[in-house]
């Protein structure tokens, strides 16, 4: 019999795709701050994440339904699921800023989507084949199809989560237009790690210090 996996959050599966090592700050040093965009997020979540059951227009709708894949090992907690009227799950999503984002950002939402819905495929016992992503800015939806591409995203990605959480080392900072809107900026300090590891900046910067006439 397998042993069964230590859990990976849902949320971890969208932060890797955004920078790996945005993901290691907060899964595997416990480091997080607030900025702009996590308050907008938390705000667009604060009905979302009240639990409860309501019917609408046939469907049965269920806020903040925790949710758990014994298969990948993740865990975590649904905004919105919408069950059918033959009980197939529809995983909502919500998340702050307008629909039109871009589609590498896009496709870290999508991971996160398609991680539930594996989720609530093995609770469920049905299949899962679409959700949906709720923009609050543009109060549209956004239909993400559970592709098999997608399904296979989600399980590398978990796959590469567990690995770098069991060898304990963060990756090395990216230092592009991603850092500009991350929360984790100050903490990282993208752009001294990034200097730090060019020799040619080591080099200007050692002349500057020891050997200013060079």
């Amino acid at each position: 019999m397998q042993e069964p996996l230590d859990p990976i959050p849902l949320s971890a599966l969208q932060h890797w795709a955004y920078c790996p090592r945005q993901c290691a700050l907060i899964h595997l040093e416990q480091a997080f701050e607030e900025n702009v965009f996590t308050l907008r997020g938390q705000a667009v979540h604060n009905k979302a994440d009240q639990p409860g059951v309501e019917l609408r227009a046939g469907l049965r709708v269920e806020r903040a339904l925790p949710v758990f894949c014994d298969r990948l090992g993740l865990v975590g907690k649904t905004d919105v699921v919408e069950f059918l009227p033959d009980g197939t799950p529809y995983p909502v999503e919500y998340k702050h800023g307008s629909r039109n984002k871009k589609a590498a950002i896009a496709a870290c939402d999508d991971l996160q989507l398609a991680g539930q819905a594996l989720c609530l495929e093995e609770m469920s016992g049905k299949p899962v084949p679409e959700g949906a992503l709720f923009y609050a800015s543009s109060k549209r939806r956004r239909i993400v199809p559970i592709t098999p591409e997608l399904r296979t995203a989600v399980e590398t990605t978990a796959t590469a989560i567990r690995a770098m959480l069991a060898t304990g080392r963060t990756p090395p900072p990216v230092n592009d237009e991603r850092c500009r809107a991350c929360s984790l900026h100050d903490l990282c300090q993208p752009e001294a790690l990034t200097d730090a590891a060019d020799p040619a900046k080591l080099a200007a910067l050692h002349n500057a210090l020891f050997d200013p006439d060079a």
